[in-house]
């Protein structure tokens, strides 16, 4: 693999990665400081498509006049050629329910138009000999950020005022693992089913390990999700064991069950599964690995990893990958997902239909 040789580098795909792991010197209104995500990011708009970007005081990047200016060590701003808006605060953090909580702490807006919440906000793999290591979902219950597990009831109503006062067009339900054999997908099926009788026809998508029983994916998807992400973050066994202690017991073959029958149920597209970019597989094999999943009809979402604060990697120093690597790994499979005719953005719902944490949609995937 020959990361720094490729003489046709698209460089605005490279400073959409450098912006992507470096940030920018711009207030965010809208965050995320801690939870199940991959960052802690700011959210805002590049080109016009949603975005999550650090807000770094550091950054050699800055915003004037709605545009990305690029500085150097002498103070000569170079113009980027990208555009910037901070998404705003929206209305229905104003609200609390009616026994007093924040709307803010049932759900948050990603992007412009992403509603997104951590149905149940704990996770039985959390103790730190199991724990994820680029994961914080207890974090933001421990800050008082969130509260630990959402009703149906709750979710409904702040999807429907986030629809109606600001324009949320998709939704997305994640949730920590959970001790039944559902795995968490017992409380999503319910949410679905309370937030679409709030608001008809909401494009949601939901988020879980392979359900220990694979009949959880149809009621899934008779509840009326439009697309499902089953999570795996690596291909490489090796790499899974030292990343996430506690998730890699669930065999590959696992995954691999759980999407064939995603697909199946859900139909090619609608499945999607992160991958990161910078926990130590071998770059070829991750865009390889990518292919194969394309092959089965999974979208997959490739993330850098950045160490949020609070999380084991960050504790422990480690780097997020290089805007090169990033760049490499990105336009590898974005390629491929071209070649099948895959977008994000049919996906109707979920992360790579949002594509804010990833580089995907300004390489073409």
């Amino acid at each position: 693999m020959s990361v720094g040789t490729n003489t046709a580098v698209d460089v605005r795909i490279m400073t959409r990665a450098e912006l992507a792991l470096h940030g920018v010197r711009t207030p965010a209104p809208v965050r995320r400081p801690d939870g199940a995500g991959p960052s802690d990011d700011g959210h805002v708009l590049v080109d016009g498509a949603n975005a999550a970007l650090p807000t770094n005081p550091d950054s050699p990047y800055s915003v004037r006049d709605g545009r990305v200016w690029l500085g150097d060590d002498a103070g000569t701003l170079t113009d980027t050629g990208l555009s910037l808006t901070a998404v705003q605060r929206p209305k229905f953090y104003d609200l609390t329910t009616a026994d007093g909580i924040p709307y803010e702490h049932i759900a948050r807006l990603h992007g412009a138009d992403v509603l997104a919440t951590t149905v149940v906000q704990t996770c039985i793999r959390y103790a730190e000999a199991d724990r994820c290591r680029f994961c914080t979902i207890e974090e933001s219950l421990r800050s008082g950020a969130t509260v630990a597990a959402k009703t149906p009831a709750q979710l409904a109503e702040v999807a429907e005022v986030a629809v109606r006062l600001d324009g949320v067009r998709q939704m997305v339900m994640t949730t920590g693992t959970t001790t039944g054999p559902d795995r968490g997908a017992r409380n999503l099926v319910r949410s679905v089913r309370a937030i679409l009788q709030a608001v008809p026809g909401l494009p949601i998508q939901v988020q879980c390990e392979p359900p220990g029983d694979l009949v959880w994916i149809r009621e899934l998807y008779d509840a009326g999700a439009t697309a499902i992400g089953i999570h795996v973050e690596s291909l490489d066994d090796e790499v899974r064991r030292r990343w996430m202690p506690g998730k890699s017991s669930v065999p590959m073959a696992e995954y691999e069950a759980a999407w064939d029958e995603a697909v199946r149920v859900f139909g090619p597209n609608r499945v999607s599964t992160y991958l990161l970019v910078g926990l130590g597989e071998e770059p070829d094999e991750l865009v390889a690995g990518a292919g194969e999943l394309i092959d089965r009809g999974v979208y997959p979402f490739v993330v850098p990893f950045r160490p949020m604060g609070g999380t084991l990697a960050a504790r422990d120093g480690i780097e997020p990958p290089s805007a090169e690597l990033l760049r490499y790994v990105t336009e590898g499979v974005a390629a491929k997902l071209r070649a099948a005719g895959m977008s994000g953005a049919d996906q109707r719902a979920g992360c790579a239909a949002c594509g804010a944490c990833s580089v995907l949609k300004t390489a073409g995937g």
